[in-house]
């Protein structure tokens, strides 16, 4: 089966696997200066270009927001862990369904936590998961504010604290939460396809 997409270039006739999003896609050359560099620097160590990246740049300035806040939440030197960040973001887009924010950045967790399984295990039902005492109050409140913010209360707040999360750490866990909720809602607007080489990632040892 194919379908007709208009892409950034014009009408293209594409297999529906080979659909980057529903809506228009840009290249890397396409995106403004401040934007290529930014992206092409994640291509350089990734080895690809996220679709995410092509996806959004046809609306080049909500990339940028989008990029300046993630980079905010997601790469701060205090806080959670590298890795606890993507686990708050792999519990999350799971419980919303989210299959490109699950593939993309489960990639990443299986790479930061040293585990090849623990994306999987937690993406497929991060309630019932078995983990530590620590990763488990992180994912339970992260799952308290992605799945019934309405009545989200001081109770989740005393249960984090109680793990011995910080406060500094619970705003890690509502930021990247609530950032995820949005990218989440936008990978579903677009049906944003993953890039096949996440799917390997962390997965098997390096040669």
């Amino acid at each position: 089966m194919t379908l007709v997409i208009n892409g950034s270039r014009g009408t293209n006739v594409v297999g529906v696997a080979d659909e980057v999003s529903r809506f228009p896609v840009v290249e890397l050359d396409e995106l403004p200066d401040d934007l290529r560099e930014r992206v092409a620097a994640v291509a350089d160590k990734s080895g690809f270009v996220p679709n995410v990246f092509l996806a959004l740049g046809h609306r080049p300035a909500e990339l940028r927001a989008f990029m300046d806040y993630h980079d905010a939440v997601m790469e701060r030197d205090s806080g959670l862990s590298k890795a606890e960040r993507e686990l708050v973001v792999v519990a999350t887009s799971g419980a919303n369904s989210c299959t490109y924010c699950v593939v993309a950045h489960g990639a990443i967790l299986r790479i930061r936590a040293k585990d090849p399984r623990i994306a999987d295990d937690v993406a497929t039902n991060p309630w019932t998961v078995e983990l530590d005492d620590r990763r488990r109050a992180i994912v339970d409140l992260a799952l308290a504010l992605a799945v019934d913010p309405s009545t989200f209360s001081s109770d989740e707040l005393d249960a984090a604290r109680d793990a011995g999360l910080t406060d500094d750490e619970i705003w890690d866990v509502g930021a990247i939460t609530a950032l995820f909720a949005l990218s989440n809602r936008i990978a579903h607007l677009t049906a944003l396809r993953p890039n096949d080489e996440f799917y390997l990632m962390g997965r098997l040892p390096r040669a």
